[in-house]
């Protein structure tokens, strides 16, 4: 049986880049129970890598990701449970927002590419990408209201990345939106016009060449400080600031870049092989 996630690792300046694809094409890549451990596990160890710089979440089959998948769930569906019975859906249900506060904590750049359809629980999964290149053609959508289901887990997360605005209209009204639609409402970040696979390919290789120029310990470091904006104060937030710029300005990796920016020179992180930018 085929991994329901394909990783392949490449070179990327001084450390590595890895593609994780989600690779149940025949179910347009839902997010089953396997599906969600194998992410679960895969970020458990890229958390511990230090020469992981930049990951791709992508899907195989011409689509990102169809959402959801109710299988586990069918024998439960319209069923109540007896008086004072412990519901087992709850902890089945949070154990996928678990993974997206695993993904949205991770130290690297983590960039979604989308193709086909992003559905349901694929929109979480991009609400915690930092950066989101998609096809022209791409379509995305929150349909569960449309089905009697809440999207539970998915919604702070779709509130984060939205504003309460869009994400209220995203989450309530249950239409499709096209990539443009999704570029507006700050969803993605570039909208790739492709002619064909290849050309697609070629356009996000340019796209990722230009992600590779970032310093990963600047990197992480500024994912920590904007993940922690919303529980502080302002003074709290300006105090981790200047911590984290003096920690970053002693630091071996500020000399290089510096020293590189002086020079006229590439970063020893700047590239990923064979590919230029």
């Amino acid at each position: 049986m085929a991994d329901v996630l394909q990783i392949e690792r490449q070179p990327m300046g001084n450390g590595f880049m890895e593609w994780w694809r989600l690779n149940t094409p025949q179910a347009r890549n839902a997010l089953t129970d396997e599906v969600v451990l194998a992410l679960s596990t895969q970020c458990a160890r890229a958390m511990h890598d230090g020469q992981l710089r930049l990951i791709v979440l992508t899907g195989n089959g011409g689509h990102f990701c169809a959402g959801g998948s109710l299988g586990g769930f069918a024998s439960s569906i319209g069923k109540s449970l007896q008086a004072g019975q412990a519901d087992p859906l709850v902890q089945l249900n949070r154990e996928f927002g678990a993974l997206l506060q695993r993904l949205a904590a991770l130290p690297q750049l983590l960039v979604a590419a989308v193709q086909g359809a992003a559905m349901g629980g694929g929109v979480g999964l991009l609400c915690v990408a930092d950066v989101v290149l998609a096809d022209a053609g791409a379509v995305f959508a929150t349909p569960e209201v449309t089905l009697g289901i809440v999207p539970a887990q998915i919604a702070p997360f779709v509130q984060r990345r939205l504003g309460d605005g869009h994400a209220r209209q995203w989450l309530l009204g249950g239409q499709r939106w096209s990539a443009q639609r999704a570029l507006e409402a700050g969803l993605v970040q570039v909208v790739i016009e492709a002619d064909d696979e290849a050309h697609w390919q070629s356009q996000l290789q340019q796209q990722l060449a230009r992600l590779t120029q970032v310093a990963p310990g600047a990197v992480a470091a500024t994912k920590q400080l904007l993940s922690a904006l919303p529980a502080q104060s302002l003074d709290a937030s300006l105090d981790q600031a200047a911590q984290a710029f003096a920690e970053a300005l002693r630091g071996a990796e500020a000399a290089a870049g510096l020293k590189a920016f002086t020079n006229k020179e590439s970063a020893p992180w700047a590239g990923i092989t064979g590919v230029s930018s």
